[in-house]
Parts: C-alpha cells; structure tokens; sequence
C-alpha cells in the first residue's frame, strides 16, 4: 500500500534551474517522518501539491546518499537510533532540501519502532523520463 510522490515543489525548482530562473538545486539533506498517514483503517496517499507531512514527528539529516550503478539515482538512508520515536508508528516519510522544502513524500503501513533496536529507512531518487507537450 505504499504511494510516493515527488512534490510540486520540487518539480518547480528543478524546472527553474534548467530554465535558468535559479542558479542550482538545494541538495536533499535530510528524512522527515511522521505518523499522520492513517485515519481509522485508510491511509491518505501523498499529493504532489503537500508541503508538509500530515503529522511530522521528527527531521533527521540523512547518513549517506550514494549515486547508483545506473548514475540517475540517488539512494538516501537514514538510520534512527534506538531512543528516537520510541513506540511511535511510522506511517510516511519525505526528503528534504537545505531550504527545509519537502522533496518527495512516501505513504506506508504502519511501521512500529520499539525504543530497544535502530530502525534504517532507505529511499532512491530516480530521476524519470519527460513529456513533450504540443
């Protein structure tokens, strides 16, 4: 059941860098959790127009980012140590930028992170093909 979805944002940032508009692109620095995902039985999908989790628990830099075989990937991890979110259920995740935006958002099912054990989280940004509109 899980959805993801690169953000408005996002896009707009990176077609205003290619257009000139900006000079670069904020790097991903960092991995947004949060429980806000599931109401009752139903999970909400991720929207490409959200700039915000639907209840953010915490922000954690990123440990690694490392560019894959195929060189239009990036796979981000990010570890939480045994003490952070504790009893909590984790239901969506997003990348952030240096500029604090949401990059890219994921939905899930719940994962529970007990207060005795890490728990890694690991997302690859793969960059997709474009449509040529007339």
């Amino acid at each position: 059941m899980s959805q993801s979805v690169v953000t408005n944002v996002a896009k707009s940032k990176t077609v205003k860098v290619r257009a000139g508009m900006l000079d670069k692109l904020p790097k991903i620095v960092g991995m947004a959790f949060g429980d806000g995902a599931k109401s009752g039985t139903d999970y909400r999908a991720p929207l490409p127009t959200d700039t915000s989790l639907q209840h953010e628990l915490l922000r954690q830099e990123v440990d690694s980012a490392v560019l894959q075989d195929d060189g239009i990937s990036v796979r981000y991890t990010c570890e939480l140590a045994k003490e952070t979110l504790g009893g909590k259920e984790i239901n969506e995740l997003a990348l952030y930028d240096e500029e604090g935006d949401l990059m890219a958002i994921k939905s899930f099912m719940n994962k529970g992170k007990d207060s005795d054990m890490e728990m890694g989280f690991s997302v690859i940004d793969k960059f997709s093909d474009f449509k040529i509109t007339e």
